[in-house]
């Protein structure tokens, strides 16, 4: 089973709530309403009796009273935090630095930005963040009064980017208390910046109230708050945020034994185990980007609130350039490029399943094609199975049990059945149908299936997320001393696949997670075999704790595009439980031994892999690949009758190859020839016509020069052959 990225979908949910709700009964079917945010309808016609009442743009600052209430229990804790640090003795501690370099230092009272400055005054004023002895530390924060280690990061590193993103939340989440009233929920950093959930009441933030939240943060920013850490008893957060229901139902899950953690910036104090950077000053570039409706906890029962986007840096410099990435991605969207290209389109009738135009279907065809032309020199073995399955098959699986809501469930002979989500049962069904030697495996089953997944109406975007589509899906059976070497295998046909569409990528070991099948003995062994393999391997990787699958440990693979965004697509999976619930065994030369599957996807979804590609290149497609490769433009009707002769002897060596005869002028079809994204341009005129020869231009119009009819086509080879 290959996992499909994760996504936040709350969002979307809540738009189809609203949508349904707005629906009228006689439709038993869900309608999904795209949201944009919009100002209030007549805004600035308001009544004066409705001003300040219910619209947040209408507020300068709402200043609620629980925010001194709060103030004061905070300074009363700050001034027993500091008077117990007053009291501490002076005790000597050496710090270690990941050169091995050890300075000396105060327990309880040296700081690592003071370590930071001992080194150097740039490196103090580019760090963000500290771990000491592993864990996250505030630049701020004493150090321990025992002997540690100390690592300092910058904005450019993950660690760094978090905790400014971090930090970055609680400026905005001071705006929207300070300036709206709202009852601040979760503030996370995530892959790209952070956004902070707020309740605001009857209060309404919209698209047109980017500029003046900004303009508060960037006012919160030049304030230079400090940002401050106090830890208080449990009873005392539940009295410091008795006025927001979320925050108590957060603090109620704590132990009423250990203290809670909250940071202050300004007026805002807020529940935060941190670390922060020093003051807000440090955040030079401040831009909120998007709101959404989101359900609070996920579930579409709770409350609605309101998701508030944003994005911050350093340097101002650097959130131009990310500006202009956002430009830059919106120009490379691929349903913008799918539809320019004519490569696919989606309809009502058939929500999330794409129709994969002729241009279209080269491109997915010649992602197959690639996949199956390395199968059969990688040892692979093409299998089909069926589309429909019994629910006894699920049930076996336990994905009846864990992932019916995602299937499509059907009665056929009074049984309940569904369509395929995943291959790899139907798979453990081939490999049991008949006895197995140990002298068989490994045995590796390839399929292209179509697979089904009910992905909820809202989540649906374009090729990325859809119901119907195909993965390079594979299942290897194998014993446990093949492990190290088919994942090796596995990673290497990755790395290759990779390197021909010019991905970097990252690896991540996720190891096992709180709720797990199995004897904790053989996922330690698993997880150590597959470190191995990755230390083998010879790239970076990182653990990611706790992330594997229920059933085994996995290696996720993130490619980079050229907009330097990450994309889950590849996945390696050890699966010890399905062999298990299916009873396979294979017969060794002493006993029957139960295999280990290794489940694996390169592309993953064809379809969610051609909307990368399609951003990636921004439709500008190599050659290999491209769907329009050649066209022959003729200078004149003399040279017409050749142009199209140049065109089928082209045509019939394999290439895409179209023909303009037209009586338009030569530099108006080398134009369009541009605009279609054709790789080549063949310029045939009396003079070609007569040599018998073609004058090449490339995508850019730049003169690649003359060639024989042959000579061309044997380039062109070369150059699919060489994946150019």
């Amino acid at each position: 089973m290959s996992e499909e990225p994760k996504v936040n979908v709350e969002e979307k949910k809540v738009e189809e709530k609203k949508a349904e709700e707005a629906t009228p009964s006689s439709s038993n079917e869900k309608k999904h309403v795209e949201k944009k945010p919009k100002a209030p309808k007549d805004a600035k016609k308001e009544d004066a009796k409705n001003k300040g009442k219910g619209k947040a743009e209408q507020q300068e600052e709402a200043n609620p009273e629980w925010i001194e209430l709060r103030l004061k229990l905070y300074e009363e804790y700050k001034k027993i935090n500091e008077e117990k640090k007053a009291a501490l003795p002076d005790i000597p501690i050496e710090i270690t630095l990941p050169d091995g370099k050890k300075v000396p230092g105060l327990g309880g009272k040296t700081t690592p930005l003071e370590i930071a400055k001992s080194i150097s005054r740039g490196l103090a004023d580019s760090v963000v963040v500290a771990k000491v002895d592993g864990e996250f530390w505030d630049l701020h924060r004493a150090l321990p009064e025992k002997d540690c280690s100390l690592a300092l990061f910058k904005f450019d590193t993950p660690e760094g980017k978090k905790a400014f993103w971090h930090s970055s939340a609680h400026i905005l989440g001071q705006a929207l208390e300070r300036k709206y009233g709202g009852h601040l929920t979760i503030g996370p950093a995530i892959d790209d910046g952070f956004y902070y959930d707020v309740d605001l009441g009857s209060n309404v933030l919209s698209g047109d109230d980017m500029d003046s939240l900004q303009q508060f943060c960037e006012s919160i920013v030049a304030q230079k708050q400090p940002f401050e850490r106090v830890e208080v008893p449990r009873d005392v957060a539940l009295q410091m945020f008795s006025y927001n229901k979320f925050k108590v139902e957060i603090i109620s899950k704590i132990p009423q034994e250990e203290k809670v953690t909250v940071y202050r910036c300004g007026p805002l104090i807020d529940l935060c185990r941190g670390p922060h950077v020093p003051n807000t000053s440090f955040v030079k570039a401040f831009r909120p980007t998007k709101t959404g409706g989101v359900f609070w906890q996920s579930k579409d029962t709770n409350p609605v609130l309101t998701r508030v986007y944003g994005v911050s840096f350093p340097d101002k410099k650097q959130l131009q350039e990310y500006i202009h990435l956002l430009e830059e991605a919106a120009k490379r969207d691929h349903r913008n490029v799918g539809r320019q290209q004519e490569l696919f389109f989606f309809h009502p009738f058939s929500p999330g399943s794409c129709f994969m135009l002729p241009h279209g279907a080269r491109i997915y065809n010649k992602l197959i094609s690639l996949m199956k032309s390395e199968y059969h020199h990688r040892g692979f073995t093409e299998v089909i199975s069926p589309n429909m399955y019994s629910s006894e098959l699920w049930k076996t699986s336990g994905h009846w049990e864990n992932y019916k809501e995602n299937m499509f469930v059907f009665e056929c002979d009074k049984t309940e059945f569904s369509l395929k989500p995943m291959n790899c049962p139907g798979h453990c069904l081939m490999f049991k149908h008949r006895a197995r030697s140990y002298r068989e495996l490994p045995i590796r089953f390839a399929d292209f299936g179509v697979l089904h997944r009910n992905e909820l109406a809202g989540a649906l975007t374009g090729l990325t997320r859809v119901r119907r589509f195909q993965q390079d899906d594979a299942h290897i059976f194998c014993s446990a001393d093949m492990i190290e070497k088919e994942i090796k295998g596995a990673l290497e046909f990755m790395s290759h696949i990779y390197g021909i569409f010019g991905f970097e990528f990252n690896l991540n070991l996720s190891t096992r997670p709180e709720k797990f099948l199995g004897e904790i003995e053989l996922w330690d062994k698993a997880e150590k075999a597959l470190a191995d393999v990755l230390n083998q391997f010879g790239k970076p990787w990182k653990i990611n704790p706790g992330d594997g699958a229920f059933y085994g440990p996995k290696i996720d693979i993130q490619i980079t595009d050229a907009l330097k965004r990450l994309h889950q697509c590849a996945t390696i999976q050890l699966d010890f439980q399905l062999p298990i619930r299916f009873g396979l065994e294979f017969q060794t030369e002493t006993d029957h031994q139960r295999p280990v599957i290794i489940h694996r996807a390169i592309l993953g979804s064809v379809e969610r892999m051609m909307a990368i590609l399609i951003e990636h290149t921004g439709g500008k497609w190599p050659f290999w690949l491209s769907p329009r490769q050649i066209i022959v433009l003729s200078i004149s009707e003399k040279s017409a009758a050749y142009a199209s002769e140049v065109r089928k002897t082209i045509s019939e060596a394999g290439f895409y190859v179209d023909e303009d005869i037209s009586d338009k002028t030569i530099n108006k079809k080398v134009r369009e020839a541009q605009l279609a994204q054709y790789n080549f341009a063949l310029v045939v005129g009396e003079q070609e016509s007569s040599n018998r020869t073609v004058n090449i231009r490339n995508r850019e119009n730049e003169q690649v020069g003359l060639k024989t009819v042959d000579e061309a086509i044997a380039w062109f080879k070369q150059l699919e052959k060489e994946f150019k």
